[in-house]
């Protein structure tokens, strides 16, 4: 058992990296737990960690806060975790972090040959949706940290990056890049459009704009960067399927539109609220002009962005995906419930794909939240009967007589089996299991091959997040709309990823004729 160091136990990492690591050691996959936070957030774990819960104790060493725009670490930072390593004995991190923090930990974890587990986005740069030069730092940070991977298995070949993406384990995925593979085998056709939404219904009031730093949008960046990178990665990981010799994708157009706080202001402004809550004149500290001067900068609410993925220099796919923040939510009260916006306060996920491959095929999946949840702090995303989800496929039978001409596949169908129990259709239960295939790796009960977010198969995933914000950063100063970039996945390794993703099992379980 390799014992664990988690930088970053904020609520994030409390709902769901600590409980599968706490569960891990119970079952023998992990030893002890050690985690590191900033000195500024002891108040906040401390209450956290003291809630009255049946929450295991955690210790807890905290550090100064430092320069996101550093390349490594600081020292006095270095010395404290390099400690950690010595004293504990430690084998493997996870970074779940502020993710303009990901490489400077990344890179220190690589020079000490630890097994990583990486939280989404893979990096992040402070204003890139302002400053080209900074939005295309987010691709070359990905090219720099997986030269350094490489270099860093030479001599220990065995060690690990992953990436915590929890769709790639999700039932309703992997069932629809199966079903995605077998039409491109019967008839060489790729995916030909693909469009892409999720609201997590967060609505904010106007001074948690600038009060509320926890995912939030002073930093220059925001939904793209908060949950955007697991549609940045769930899709290119699906148009893959398609992909047949002759047909590989090598090129992308990105055009993003954003929505801005001071959008969002326009859209209800200070007055508005005034209306709608009538205690927001008096507890609302910010004129509607501070609002404006404050935010001017700040980074997206909301994002729509088109891309045209091309091969040999003709379109084979168009695509959106489409991010919002301020969509339909439960929120009902001026005072959020909980400290943070992460979880409860209302939020409302809503989230859906169309696929269409030629005339031979479309897949539409819906998963819709249907009541926020403001008194459940742990997970109100999926409470018994509040959650909705279904894939509807359409098969031209007239084609091909074999197939099924429309099928439903919901809760039930999508829930699958394996040698842990029932692999339910939700996002919680998706990240444990990917969770879990890394305590099972770094044991040495998984094979590489069988991984299914190693590092080195994510560089379309870091492309389309680079030139999203490549795009707004562009328009920011006056330039091209348009990003245009290299999009062929360069350095996949032995990733597993093209079969099934590498999973036996998982072939087997989805290989359900329609």
């Amino acid at each position: 058992m390799k014992n664990f160091l988690v930088i970053g136990v904020g609520p994030h990492a409390r709902l769901n990296h600590l409980p599968t690591l706490w569960a891990g050691r119970s079952a023998g996959l992990v030893g002890t737990v050690i985690g590191v936070d900033l000195a500024d957030a002891a108040g906040d774990i401390a209450a956290a960690f003291n809630s009255g819960t049946d929450t295991p104790e955690l210790l807890v060493t905290f550090i100064e806060p430092f320069d996101a725009s550093a390349r490594a670490v600081p020292a006095p930072v270095r010395e404290t975790l390099d400690r950690l390593v010595r004293e504990h004995a430690v084998g493997a991190v996870v970074i779940s972090t502020e993710p303009s923090f990901h490489m400077a930990y990344t890179h220190w974890a690589l020079e000490h040959g630890l097994d990583v587990l990486l939280d989404k986005p893979m990096s992040v740069h402070a204003n890139c949706s302002v400053d080209p030069s900074r939005a295309s730092a987010i691709l070359t940070d990905f090219d720099e940290v997986l030269s350094r991977y490489e270099t860093a298995r030479r001599t220990r070949p065995e060690l690990l990056v992953a990436v915590q993406c929890q769709r790639r384990h999700h039932p309703a995925f992997l069932r629809m890049r199966r079903l995605i593979a077998e039409v491109a085998e019967a008839t060489n056709c790729p995916v030909t459009s693909v469009q892409s939404f999720h609201s997590d219904g967060q609505w904010r009031m106007p001074s948690e704009l600038i009060d509320i730093t926890y995912h939030s949008f002073d930093r220059g960046y925001g939904k793209c960067a908060h949950s955007g990178y697991h549609f940045f990665d769930i899709v290119p990981w699906l148009l893959r399927a398609g992909e047949t010799p002759g047909k590989e994708l090598d090129n992308v157009d990105i055009h993003a539109n954003f929505s801005r706080p001071r959008d969002f202001l326009a859209q209800l402004d200070v007055d508005d609220y005034a209306r709608l809550f009538p205690e927001s004149e008096a507890a609302n500290p910010y004129s509607h002009e501070q609002l404006l001067a404050a935010t001017e900068s700040f980074g997206e609410v909301d994002a729509f962005v088109s891309m045209a993925y091309k091969s040999g220099g003709r379109t084979m796919t168009l695509g959106s995906i489409n991010l919002v923040h301020n969509g339909f939510s439960q929120r009902g009260r001026f005072r959020p419930a909980l400290a943070n916006l992460y979880k409860g306060n209302g939020r409302v996920r809503h989230e859906s794909h169309i696929i269409e491959q030629g005339p031979f095929q479309a897949i539409h999946f819906h998963s819709l939240q249907t009541l926020g949840d403001d008194a459940n702090a742990a997970d109100p995303y999926e409470v018994g009967g509040q959650s909705h989800i279904e894939i509807h496929v359409f098969r031209n039978n007239t084609f091909e007589p074999r197939w099924k001409k429309y099928e439903t596949l919901g809760y039930e169908a999508l829930t699958t089996v394996s040698e842990s129990g029932p692999e339910e259709p939700t996002q919680s239960a998706s990240r444990r299991r990917a969770m879990q295939e890394f305590l099972e790796y770094v044991n040495g009960r998984r094979a590489r091959e069988h991984m299914s977010s190693e590092l080195t198969d994510h560089r379309r995933s870091a492309t389309l997040m680079a030139g999203t914000y490549l795009s707004a950063a562009q328009q920011w100063v006056d330039g091209s709309p348009v990003a245009r970039l290299d999009f062929r996945p360069g350095s996949e390794g032995s990733t597993g990823a093209d079969s099934c993703l590498g999973d036996p099992n998982v072939c087997d379980l989805m290989d359900v004729p329609l």
